[in-house]
């Protein structure tokens, strides 16, 4: 009879310590719960990503918006104070005629990229996958060259005597004096030539889903060739044209090698005008201010390909 209440005691005071236990948050031995440690984990895997990103990008723009609001001393430094001089200088027509030139340039690049980039996308989605790695392994290869050696190639191709002038002589579009280069054409050419890929791959991967049936299912419906790509294929690869576009457009507005090596600098981009006015010049405040005023152009830009996006999928749903 003592043993049998001294069993049944024991028995309840484990089932009541059991109950205790399961009501109490588990831990380890530092008393944090798994939901607290993971976060830890998660934390210390980013910082060096957040201290990297904050020490490269935030503060150098944080320090960049400061100085396009400060005035310069006698040798083009940062002197301090606030004054909005640097802006007022940036609205005259010599600065606002570069402003509006980039903006041109990077939007003519921009639709012969796209056009250019729908075409090889094209041509590329109907053939065979193997066929389709050779040929995006030929459009990516020269792309390992670095960017300052194959704009450098570009000037021997379009040099006098080179081959792009002497074919053109040949054929009779030029009589032997013409200069390629420096120019504003060859300057476009390389802008072209540099963002051509970046235009291909988004409707590349747009339309490398697309059945080949679908096209010709349209063409026995009676549509020809260019309603089949204006009212099918279009559509489908509208999404992709739009990160081309977006791929394209933003980083055109910065360039500043290519109009320097190939247009000569006569024809400026914004990124040649913030180097000029940081080295020739040495006015770093304006140049900060150029600076500013370029990448709230990059910001709008984006905010307009956003709206696009955003309606695109809404009318899509």
């Amino acid at each position: 009879m003592t043993v049998t209440a001294a069993t049944t005691g024991t028995a309840a005071g484990r089932a009541r310590a059991g109950r205790s236990g399961a009501g109490a948050p588990s831990g380890g031995a530092d008393g944090r719960t798994p939901r607290a440690r993971r976060a830890a984990v998660t934390t210390l895997l980013l910082a060096p990503a957040g201290i990297t990103v904050l020490g490269l990008v935030l503060v150098p723009l944080l320090l960049v918006v400061r100085n396009s609001f400060a005035s310069s001393d006698a040798y083009g430094g940062i002197q301090g104070g606030w004054t909005l001089s640097n802006y007022q200088d940036l609205m005259d027509p010599v600065y606002l005629k570069v402003f509006s030139y980039s903006l041109g340039m990077a939007a003519l690049n921009t639709a012969v990229c796209l056009v250019l980039g729908y075409v090889v996308s094209y041509y590329l989605a109907g053939r065979s996958p193997q066929r389709q790695m050779l040929l995006l392994l030929l459009i990516i290869v020269p792309f390992w060259t670095d960017f300052l050696v194959r704009t450098f190639a570009w000037i021997n191709l379009l040099s006098p005597g080179g081959p792009v002038n002497s074919l053109t002589d040949a054929i009779g579009l030029t009589d032997g004096t013409t200069q390629w280069i420096p120019s504003q054409g060859a300057s476009f050419i390389g802008l072209v030539y540099a963002f051509l890929p970046t235009a291909i791959f988004p409707i590349y991967a747009s339309l490398r889903g697309v059945d080949g049936s679908l096209g010709e299912a349209a063409r026995d419906l009676g549509c020809g060739w260019w309603r089949v790509h204006t009212r099918v294929l279009l559509p489908i690869a509208r999404p992709g044209m739009l990160a081309a576009a977006l791929l394209t457009f933003i980083p055109t507005l910065g360039v500043f090698v290519i109009p320097v090596l190939l247009g000569g600098g006569r024809d400026q981009l914004v990124g040649n005008l913030i180097v000029t006015l940081y080295t020739e010049f040495r006015n770093q405040p304006m140049g900060a201010a150029a600076s500013v005023v370029l990448l709230l152009l990059m910001v709008a830009s984006m905010a307009v390909f956003g709206l696009a996006a955003r309606r695109l999928r809404r009318k899509s749903a």
